[in-house]
């Protein structure tokens, strides 16, 4: 897949050249032909004899912007003074700050959020420690929580380069959840040590998002704190993505016409995400699954030793296919790839039956070519923003902790994470749904909310059950969403 430029490669060249009717159409040009794509230029100098200018650009990657910095210091008199790059600006300091909600103007302020009028709040939640929930940031607060072992496609960097993916996700969960949301970024990798630490930490926060640990590990850690925390912990990597890819899913089936008991469903890739999804799909009623990993299909005829793959050999894989992932192409309904890039060609999309639907999500590139895929399929769906149909985390995990939080919610089930997935899809009308639209823009501020709805009443229901009852917040009204988004 051809490489193309991205905002994530967004760069300013500061240059000096002479003078002249064509000099800033000539530096264009040149920056132009290396296959970058100019989005600005701005004299910031100019005399009789030289001018200053710089020059915005989306380039490819960091050989590319050498390329076009080379490319302008051959032309002649033309020298490049700076390369500034965008995305690290934005990342000078951090990217999240602390601000206090109350205002402290003068002494009776200074008394009441602080000595001594703050001690009468310290007693009440000793005397009652459930109003932790109303009377502290716990009330909106999660955690994001990594030891940076499996971030993004980069693999085990460690804590300390995890922390801007983390900052990236907090600002996510204010920006279109309106949760306060902080990185904790563990320098450990032992299991037992990553689970004391978050057990410890607990009482501040209303909820626990796992984030970038390694497989198998990030099973027993999730498994373990669900058990013994009394607040919600979801494994993004893991349910996230079922919940958007469940999303994308029942859409795309009501383009091609088809019911998801019905369809052959096979999955590249049966890790953190692979596994969550199949799950997910079976709670949804998808009954012909087939998990894929290195070796071929996961079937009842192999032995396994984690109890993960085992679970979907007993439980997946009606027809006990044993063959590759080419040959289990052939006569399916639905591929979705959450494995590595590259895997398949169009002759296996072809391969597949009529209204063929395919989620290629290994990032940043696919199982196999978008543009290839659609030459046969009926839907095409990848985890990239330049292409159609974006499947992104972030449609769910702010939405679904907003609800989560509103509703006091001490656990998630399997049927809260159903219920996002159908929010989610809801949200895109029969009048608006295509092949190129079959999950909402990560912008439409109504997603959030609708699956903060959906996550609220499935989470009150199962509490209900349970016996607990949910008070109502001191001032009888759960944080706002934002009426804006990017602002």
């Amino acid at each position: 897949m051809m490489a193309v430029p991205s905002p994530s490669y967004s760069i300013t060249l500061r240059v000096e050249a002479p003078t002249g009717p064509r000099t800033t159409t000539d530096i264009v040009a040149a920056v132009g032909a290396t296959g970058a794509a100019v989005t600005g230029v701005d004299v910031v100098e100019s005399t009789d004899s030289g001018m200053v200018v710089d020059v915005s650009c989306n380039a490819v990657d960091g050989a590319h912007v050498e390329t076009i910095s080379a490319t302008l210091e051959a032309i002649d008199g033309v020298s490049v003074r700076q390369v500034s790059d965008a995305t690290f600006l934005m990342h000078l300091g951090g990217k999240l700050e602390v601000r206090p909600k109350v205002n402290l103007r003068h002494r009776d302020d200074l008394s009441r959020a602080y000595t001594p009028g703050v001690a009468r709040v310290c007693l009440a939640i000793a005397k009652k420690p459930e109003d932790a929930r109303r009377l502290t940031i716990k009330r909106n607060t999660v955690a994001v929580v990594t030891d940076g072992t499996a971030v993004l496609g980069l693999g085990d960097i460690g804590p300390a380069a995890a922390m801007p993916v983390m900052e990236g996700k907090a600002a996510l969960f204010k920006q279109f959840g309106g949760v306060d949301a902080w990185p904790v970024c563990l320098d450990t990798k032992d299991t037992e040590e990553i689970i004391m630490v978050v057990k410890a930490i607990a009482p501040g926060y209303g909820g626990i998002n796992l984030e970038d640990i390694s497989a198998p590990r990030c099973f027993e850690i999730e498994r373990r704190l669900r058990e013994e925390l009394d607040i919600p912990v979801f494994h993004d990597d893991q349910h996230g993505t079922a919940i958007v890819v469940l999303a994308a899913l029942i859409n795309a089936l009501r383009v091609v016409g088809k019911e998801i008991a019905d369809v052959r469903i096979v999955v590249s890739g049966v890790g953190a995400a692979g596994s969550a999804i199949i799950h997910l799909l079976a709670g949804e009623g998808a009954t012909n699954l087939i998990g894929f990993d290195r070796t071929g299909a996961v079937h009842a005829g192999r032995e396994y030793v984690d109890e993960h793959r085992r679970w979907l050999a007993e439980n997946t894989n009606p027809e006990g296919f044993a063959g590759s992932l080419k040959e289990g192409m052939a006569g399916a309904d639905v591929f979705i790839g959450v494995s590595a890039a590259g895997i398949l060609d169009g002759a296996d999309i072809e391969a597949m039956n009529d209204g063929a639907i395919v989620f290629a999500l290994a990032n940043p590139d696919p199982e196999v070519d978008p543009i290839e895929a659609a030459q046969h399929a009926a839907v095409v769906a990848t985890g990239r923003s330049d292409y159609p149909n974006q499947i992104n985390n972030v449609l769910a995990f702010p939405g679904l902790f907003r609800g989560l939080l509103d509703a006091h919610a001490t656990a998630i089930s399997d049927a809260t994470l159903r219920a996002a997935a159908v929010a989610i899809a809801d949200t895109v009308a029969d009048s608006e749904r295509n092949p190129n639209y079959i999950v909402p823009s990560v912008f439409d501020p109504t997603v959030a909310e609708a699956v903060a709805k959906a996550v609220q009443d499935v989470a009150r229901v199962e509490r209900e059950r349970a016996g607990h009852t949910v008070e109502p917040d001191i001032d009888a009204a759960a944080p706002q969403f934002s009426a804006t988004v990017g602002g």
